[in-house]
């Protein structure tokens, strides 16, 4: 379990974008100006949520040196059910994966820095048990 210091940082462990309040666009990762509305615009943050579906994804066979107990791995696209898509690594395994299957953010191990060095988390996603 990560300590709570770790976990109050909410960029890297949550999914949290940016809304432009003037034009109505999402972002993620979170801007700090609009593209479109640019000096006019007027951003806020905004929770992205946590489930959407797959809209597409690749099956990694040849894998990184950092990622090869994982292979096969798959990356994918998700739109979230707020509507921001996002591309990340899906967990399960490949034979069931399809498009336009449920998905839900759950906090993974992504690697570390050698046997002694630090380990990074961050959000991949899983199937949403129907």
């Amino acid at each position: 379990m990560l300590p709570r210091f770790w976990r109050k940082i909410k960029y890297r462990y949550n999914l949290i974008g940016t809304k432009c309040e003037n034009c109505g666009r999402t972002f993620y990762p979170p801007r700090n100006l609009c593209p479109e509305c640019r000096r006019k615009s007027s951003i806020v943050e905004v929770e992205l949520g946590d489930t959407g579906v797959v809209l597409s994804y690749s099956v990694v066979h040849d894998a990184p040196e950092s990622m090869k107990l994982e292979r096969p791995y798959i990356v994918g696209l998700i739109r979230l059910d707020s509507g921001v898509v996002v591309t990340s690594q899906i967990v399960c395994d490949p034979e069931d994966v399809r498009i336009g299957m449920r998905v839900r953010a759950a906090f993974r191990r992504y690697g570390e820095d050698g046997e002694d060095g630090i380990i990074y988390y961050g959000t991949k996603f899983v199937p949403v048990e129907e």
